[in-house]
């Protein structure tokens, strides 16, 4: 081979290594573009993994937080919330001993002029000898009485002189009454339905 020969082969082959050194950098830019992102997303995708590490451990805390907290005892029923309590009379044992005085009216089922000006002070007196006396305002009057222990009662009326006035129906008190309650100081007489005739105070 002449070297003019060898000059063109070389020529040639120079030719076309330089043609493909385009070829090669565009080849390389891809690879180094195609790192890039990659490297982004491997970046992107820890961040991710990096805060959702974080937040399960927030809720981690916070339930192991709740579970060492003490458990906060029930609070009592506020006590004005509650029902009222029902007052009821305790039952005494009764006597005409008991329920022996004088007493004043102070409510008699329609009556509504109890303290109205009368000739006497309409008073009734029961004795313990099972007897009663009293006054209407105007005319006296007299008769027995039963009392059970239980508060059962029953009377009688002996005569009477009835005056006309604003007369204190204690004598039909007393025969309509079947039982009757003592209250301290207040004598209850009830009718045979249960409701109450009459209320009288002690008097003083």
């Amino acid at each position: 081979m002449s070297n003019t020969d060898l000059e063109d082969d070389l020529r040639g082959t120079f030719e076309r290594a330089a043609a493909t050194v385009p070829e090669a950098a565009g080849l390389t830019e891809r690879a180094t573009a195609g790192a890039r992102r990659a490297q982004r997303r491997t970046w992107i995708v820890s961040g991710a993994a990096a805060v959702a590490v974080a937040a399960v451990a927030v809720v981690g805390f916070g339930l192991a937080g709740s579970h060492n907290q003490p458990t906060q005892p029930a609070q009592p029923p506020v006590a004005g919330a509650q029902a009222p309590a029902v007052e009821t009379l305790t039952p005494q044992v009764l006597s005409a001993q008991a329920v022996s005085g004088t007493w004043r009216p102070v409510e008699i089922a329609g009556v509504k002029s109890l303290k109205a000006a009368r000739p006497e002070d309409p008073v009734l007196t029961l004795r313990p000898d099972g007897t009663w006396v009293g006054s209407d305002g105007c005319n006296a009057l007299q008769g027995t009485y039963t009392i059970g222990q239980r508060g059962a009662f029953t009377a009688t009326s002996g005569p009477q002189h009835m005056m006309g006035c604003d007369n204190v129906p204690h004598t039909g008190v007393l025969k309509a009454a079947k039982r009757v309650a003592l209250d301290g100081d207040a004598l209850h007489f009830f009718g045979a339905d249960g409701l109450q005739l009459a209320s009288y105070a002690r008097a003083r």
